[in-house]
């Protein structure tokens, strides 16, 4: 297993260039790249040239650390038919900044809306028949997160929807701030996922179902949103023994192609201790279930 930084905190003081070095004066191994304008933007096509990604390839040599995956997020379940197939040609240059990179797990959300749920997973297999030949062809495996406001956003179903295009090179990723949003057990989700499982995303949140559904008040009552966090480990309602132990029942703590990754975004002023912490505290469970 690796475990992995996520930079976004540090998006507005560094450039994506000096990522590697930070990630190894954090006492990280390896990177995970999310969207970044000057990379990966949210939903658009990507901004990074041949020379960018060389010059991002020779950072990450000179300081020791490898991108164990890249995180897209495009718009390849969408009703709408013509960012479904710009979302697609997207993702076509995406796997080839992956390839250059010597990257070979990607990870992304379902996207699509959860008011159009057919259109959406219509949608998406659409998309699925274009791009799982480029996925196997290249050797990239992508790895989905139900997320919450995408068209599928409870974990057994987001495994079924997965299953059904019927591809080795597609997998899921559990992330840990979303698990009061995926409706199962973690246990049960991890258990059901088997080796599909290969990217977690390890950050607290709060449980909105707690106090009886007044933990977060919107007005007017009702409003269609979702709410959760990604702080740092011990700050939410995230019942890690659970969450760690699944994980050891999985088998995902011992498997060389598996992705941890610290995904706080909710304390950028203390990024730099935070970002240690996590890494202590996610080895200590590791260590814990060893």
């Amino acid at each position: 297993m690796k475990i992995a930084l996520d930079p976004t905190p540090f998006h507005s003081s560094h450039s994506v260039l000096e990522f590697p070095q930070l990630a190894a004066e954090l006492g990280y191994k390896y990177l995970q790249l999310t969207p970044h304008p000057d990379v990966l933007p949210f939903f658009r096509h990507p901004k990074a040239d041949d020379a960018l990604v060389a010059d991002l390839r020779k950072a990450c040599a000179e300081a020791d650390v490898e991108v164990a995956s890249i995180l897209p997020v495009l718009r390849w379940s969408s009703p709408d038919e013509n960012l479904r197939q710009a979302a697609v040609r997207y993702w076509k240059r995406a796997v080839q900044i992956a390839v250059d990179l010597g990257v070979e797990q990607m990870n992304t959300e379902f996207s699509g809306r959860p008011e159009q749920p057919e259109e959406s997973e219509a949608a998406f297999y659409r998309s699925m028949e274009e791009l799982v030949p480029v996925f196997e062809r290249e050797g990239i495996h992508v790895a989905i997160d139900p997320h919450p406001d995408d068209f599928v956003e409870e974990g057994l179903e987001a495994l079924r929807v997965i299953r059904g295009v019927n591809s080795p090179n597609l997998g899921f990723v559990y992330v840990a701030a979303h698990t009061f949003h995926m409706k199962d057990d973690p246990a049960r989700i991890m258990a059901a996922a088997g080796d599909r499982l290969r990217v977690v995303h390890v950050a607290d949140t709060m449980d909105h179902h707690a106090s009886h559904g007044l933990r977060y008040i919107t007005n007017p009552p009702g409003n269609a949103v979702r709410v959760h966090q990604h702080l740092k480990i011990g700050d939410g309602d995230v019942d890690w023994q659970e969450f760690f132990g699944g994980l050891a029942e999985n088998g995902f703590l011992d498997r060389p192609e598996t992705v941890m990754v610290s995904s706080v975004f909710g304390e950028d002023e203390n990024a730099l201790e935070v970002s240690r912490y996590q890494l202590q505290t996610m080895k200590e469970f590791v260590g814990s279930f060893a």
